[in-house]
This record gives structure tokens, C-alpha cells and sequence, in this order.
């Protein structure tokens, strides 16, 4: 199993966080990374940020 990650430092935003996620599982990451985008960016948990947050995984690990 590859490992997944997503890094806020790819996606713009005014704030330029500087937060990495990873996990071993897709539906994990996501789960987590929705979290953040609700708790520190403001978004709303929906279908279309769901789909914009998997769009953003990557294999392997952040650097």
C-alpha cells in the first residue's frame, strides 16, 4: 500500500498554511484533511470540497 498525503502549501490561500497530511489510507486522509479544511480554513463539509480535497492526494510522503 502506498502511502497518501495532501499539503495545504499547494493549494492557495490567504492564510499560507504550511500544513501536511498523511495516511495509509485514502479514505483516512480524507476524513482528516475535511476536518482541517472545516476547523481552520472555513469551508463547508460538501460533496464538491470532498471531491476538490481527493483530486489533491499524492503517493509517497510530504517533504
Amino acid at each position: 500500500m502506498t502511502r497518501k498525503f495532501i499539503d495545504c502549501r499547494e493549494i492557495p490561500s490567504e492564510m499560507n498554511c504550511t500544513v501536511a497530511i498523511s495516511a495509509d489510507s485514502e479514505k483516512e486522509l480524507l476524513e482528516a484533511a475535511v476536518q482541517h479544511a472545516v476547523a481552520v480554513h472555513g469551508h463547508r463539509d460538501s460533496a464538491e470540497l470532498r471531491d476538490m480535497i481527493k483530486g489533491a492526494f499524492k503517493d509517497g510522503n510530504p517533504r
